[in-house]
């Protein structure tokens, strides 16, 4: 009978038969004592110890490596271009998008992702997004609310800060421009639920913007009430807006003004209820 006492040649026989040890004259003695029916069944035995160990090791790496599925997490695709929870920086291409009011950044999702607005990453991430997701991830990034950086230094001359200054704060009713602040809000920092603030945005962004709104890059919903306006404005107003808004510091309360004005200065489908 294959008796518990008896156990231990036989695994002595099989660990050093696995690790190559040779075998010595007591070895070769004892192991000619064996019987091989309990020879081979201690080998199968020490073979499922062995699996099963591996088994639990790659359990365990599985289990210590494993993601949250949440929307936090998903939105780390978002951040490697946009900056860690969404605020970018005062520098580049790539804008803020923390804190914006959540029904802009829902619309320009899916802006990207039909075509109305063109760029080739943003439009592979999100290709296969269905309204209701996009919307999900737009309330996340809504919802934070971050310091941002510092203002860009000013930049242009003095006669180009102050054309910036004037056209954001009052317009030029002779070219039936009007002021940015009479859609962005007072303070210029969005209004709910869908225009989004003026501040904290890189400057080569803001010129990028008008420059996709002149020549048909970026679109929105008809009547398309920035398109419009930046044909009205010229490459020098523009880059004297770009400039002047680079360098504004921020309010103490960065929100969007949770009511639109009374009136809005022109037809805009983006203020469409």
């Amino acid at each position: 009978m294959f008796r518990p006492l008896s156990v231990v040649p036989y695994l002595r026989a099989v660990l050093w038969s696995f690790l190559g040890i040779r075998q010595r004259e007591r070895a070769t003695a004892e192991q000619q004592r064996l019987q091989p029916l309990p020879l081979i069944a201690t080998a199968l035995a020490l073979v499922v110890v062995f699996v099963l160990l591996l088994v639990a090791l790659a359990s365990s790496a599985t289990a210590a490596q494993a993601v949250p599925d949440t929307l936090g997490q998903r939105a780390l695709a978002c951040t490697g271009c946009h900056g860690p929870q969404g605020r970018a920086t005062p520098l580049g291409y790539v804008p803020r998008i923390a804190g914006k009011p959540a029904g802009y950044l829902a619309a320009q999702l899916r802006a990207f992702r039909d075509g109305q607005r063109q760029q080739d990453a943003m439009s592979r991430l999100l290709v296969h997004l269905g309204d209701d997701y996009l919307a999900e991830l737009a309330g996340h990034f809504a919802a934070l609310q971050v310091p941002y950086p510092a203002p860009a230094p000013n930049r242009g001359t003095e006669a180009s800060r102050a054309l910036g200054q004037r056209l954001v704060q009052q317009g030029d009713a002779a070219r039936n421009i009007p002021a940015c602040v009479a859609c962005h809000g007072t303070a210029m920092t969005g209004v709910e639920p869908a225009i989004p603030g003026l501040l904290g945005l890189p400057r080569d962004y803001l010129v990028a913007q008008f420059g996709a709104w002149r020549t048909g890059m970026r679109a929105a919903q008809k009547p398309d009430c920035m398109a419009m306006l930046a044909q009205r404005l010229q490459p020098q107003d523009i880059t004297a807006v770009a400039d002047w808004l680079a360098a504004q510091p921020l309010p103490a309360s960065t929100r969007a003004a949770p009511r639109p004005p009374s009136t809005w200065p022109m037809p805009c489908g983006s203020t469409a209820p």
